[in-house]
């Protein structure tokens, strides 16, 4: 169900598309030019004709009241979930200057949602039904896990010689080799399906080109990558929660565990990382009465765009599980029991200094860690030389923008959201600094996303 009238805002659409150039393309159909035929229920379907290059327009509906979280269809050809359509209609739907008004769906629209409901109520079944999950032979399974520790144990060994030679021959002689020395060994790290290890590697392969005082930063991340092989080499004598974070570091799977928590969750951020195998979605949520925070990941490969979204700023009461691991804020998303709604709900803040300072004590549990969520209170973004910091309101205390923060528009977004007073800013606070997600004005003010 939805709450009837409740719309969402422009800025709580925007933050479900899947790049910059979807979210560009969206806010040039979020008005009623190219549409015809719009229409909305108070269940929260909402459904229009857009006009595109071919004689036939797009079809376009979108299910905001799902309790699964909202869902898309589209007859254009786009791989993106929400489409530029389905994000121009959201925005048409949020204007709520009667572009879109009340009325029945269309066939073809109430075939896909009735095709939903069909879909959703045979997963229930299958779900209450008793049925066993995951393997049917758990000797096999324990034999897989086997062996591919053992090949883990391999690359890890291999990976330990490689970097003793490095250190051996001076580091000098890995600006020399260039990227290819690092990427053929992480190809070796796949081989051994260690992809944390493959990563942690091509990362390497970019330091040397990247500014003065590179050997500081390449001896740095090597000395993390022999921690972290040494750990997994030496596993059995860590406590269990290490084991874990090291398990998860190296790239072995893992499953939640525990009870899962029922809360109104906020959703706090929403951003993606791409390379050119995968898109990784990152979603912070806050829990307004567990005051927990985790971190949902969705994956989407081959240039796809994960499916899981949420809008930043709106609540869902839902179950959320937590994986395995010494300080692992990572989570997966159970069952939602109600679509998002609009709240005041924000997180507690602190200062720069306890910031800096959560940050530290997060490294004792998870060494490899380059960033914890934090919400800061009262403060003010303040050039600094040809950089930029969140400068403390009542202290003198500051965190400077890292340079991923600094490079994006949501830089100035916030800039113009403070002009000069204090906000209550959410972000990732680490090694490299702090990088600003979403933001609140002083006040009642929704949040406004970042990035």
């Amino acid at each position: 169900m939805t709450q009837q009238g409740v719309r969402w805002s422009a800025e709580q659409v925007l933050a479900l598309a899947p790049d910059a150039a979807s979210r560009k393309a969206g806010g040039k159909l979020g008005a009623a030019g190219p549409w015809s035929e719009a229409g909305s229920t108070d269940e929260g379907t909402v459904w229009g004709l857009c006009k595109g290059s071919g004689s036939k327009p797009y079809q376009t509906v979108v299910d905001i009241a799902d309790a699964s979280g909202p869902a898309y269809k589209c007859s254009c050809p786009s791989r993106k979930f929400p489409c530029k359509h389905a994000l121009g209609l959201l925005l048409l739907w949020a204007g709520g200057d009667g572009a879109v008004p009340q009325a029945e769906p269309p066939e073809w629209a109430e075939q896909w949602l009735e095709g939903r409901r069909k879909r959703a109520e045979q997963k229930r079944t299958e779900g209450g039904s008793g049925s066993p999950s995951g393997s049917a032979d758990p000797e096999a399974a324990r034999r897989r896990a086997e062996r591919r520790a053992e090949k883990v144990t391999a690359g890890a060994t291999e990976l330990e010689q490689r970097l003793a030679d490095l250190l051996r021959g001076g580091l000098a002689g890995a600006e020399q080799a260039g990227y290819g020395l690092w990427e053929e060994t992480a190809a070796r790290m796949v081989d051994a399906q260690a992809s944390g290890l493959a990563a942690r590697v091509r990362e390497l392969g970019a330091i040397p080109s990247s500014g003065p005082g590179w050997p500081v930063r390449l001896l740095e991340e090597c000395a993390l990558l022999h921690l972290l092989d040494q750990g997994w080499l030496h596993r059995e004598r860590l406590p269990e929660d290490l084991a874990a974070t090291v398990r998860s570091r190296i790239g072995l799977p893992a499953s939640p565990e525990g009870t899962p928590i029922r809360d109104r969750w906020l959703v706090l951020a929403q951003y993606d990382t791409a390379d050119t195998r995968l898109t990784t979605r990152r979603i912070w949520l806050y829990g307004a009465d567990s005051t927990r925070t985790a971190l949902l990941l969705s994956y989407g490969a081959g240039g796809r765009a994960p499916e899981l979204a949420l809008p930043v700023g709106l609540t869902v009461e839902a179950e959320v599980s937590s994986y395995p691991g010494a300080g692992q804020l990572r989570a997966s998303l159970g069952e939602r029991f109600a679509a998002p709604v609009p709240t005041s709900i924000r997180p507690p803040g602190m200062t720069t200094a306890q910031a800096a300072a959560r940050y530290g004590e997060a490294l004792r549990d998870d060494p490899w860690l380059d960033s914890v969520p934090v919400t800061l209170e009262r403060v003010i973004p303040t050039p600094d030389g040809e950089s930029w910091q969140l400068a403390d309101a009542g202290t003198d205390t500051a965190l400077p923008l890292t340079p991923t923060a600094r490079s994006r528009p949501g830089l100035w977004k916030l800039v113009a959201l403070s002009g000069g007073e204090p906000v209550k800013v959410f972000g990732e606070c680490g090694h490299r600094g702090f990088t600003p997600l979403a933001a609140w004005p002083q006040g009642t003010g929704e949040a406004v996303a970042l990035c």
